[in-house]
């Protein structure tokens, strides 16, 4: 019996700190299928950041040259930085089979549920509060308070966008939000227009004569 299918996008998205990349990275490790789309930006690494892990860092000339070759599915400026991604790379996976997962803002979502309707999906994660948001940024130790600042003022115009998205999280308890969310995946993957196999198989099924007694 063949599964043959193509994948689908998955994007996730949430103000800073709401903990999409948690949970992105849990559904990543439990699901063989699904692959992370790695964006480029321009912003200087993190400390335990690993070029082409978590993002590939170029500069803004390089960033620049690859606008101008459509060479981004989709491409933001977010927090003084762009962010962008490759085109080719998510193509190939898709033509593969495998689903990809994309962990990025309102902004790229959007570009990406334009350029690919029918095969995205966009799932948005919300914080229980936005007090619970400023001690999550807090609790990181990756930004300074000015950082941390601008981050928070940002949170309300991000949210604002929740109604663009197909299924809207509160990540109040991490395992709970992270069972809603590989359940989404998993019933995503099970729509009948993302498995063209099904009409062989059930065109067979239907040729079958019953089994003698």
């Amino acid at each position: 019996m063949s599964s043959e299918r193509r994948g689908l996008m998955l994007v996730v998205s949430s103000p800073s700190g709401a903990g999409k990349t948690t949970l992105c990275n849990r559904l990543l490790a439990a699901s063989p299928d699904l692959v992370l789309s790695i964006s480029a930006t321009t912003r200087p690494p993190r400390r335990g950041e690993v070029d082409g892990r978590e993002y590939h860092f170029i500069d803004r000339t390089a960033f620049d040259a690859m606008v101008s070759e459509d060479a981004f599915l989709e491409w933001a400026e977010v927090h003084e930085h762009r962010y962008g991604t490759p085109r080719a790379a998510v193509a190939r996976a898709l033509e593969s089979g495998k689903d990809v997962l994309f962990d990025i803002d309102w902004q790229g979502a959007a570009q990406i549920a334009a350029a690919a309707p029918g095969e995205a999906v966009r799932v948005f994660v919300l914080p229980p509060s936005i007090a619970d948001l400023a001690v999550r940024l807090h609790g990181r130790g990756q930004d300074d308070e000015d950082v941390i600042r601008r981050r928070l003022a940002r949170a309300y115009g991000e949210i604002a966008h929740w109604i663009e998205y197909d299924y809207v999280l509160v990540n109040q308890d991490l395992d709970r939000a992270f069972e809603a969310l590989a359940a989404v995946y998993q019933a995503e993957r099970l729509k009948r227009l993302r498995n063209p196999w099904l009409k062989g198989f059930v065109d067979h099924l239907l040729e079958q004569t019953l089994p003698s007694r």
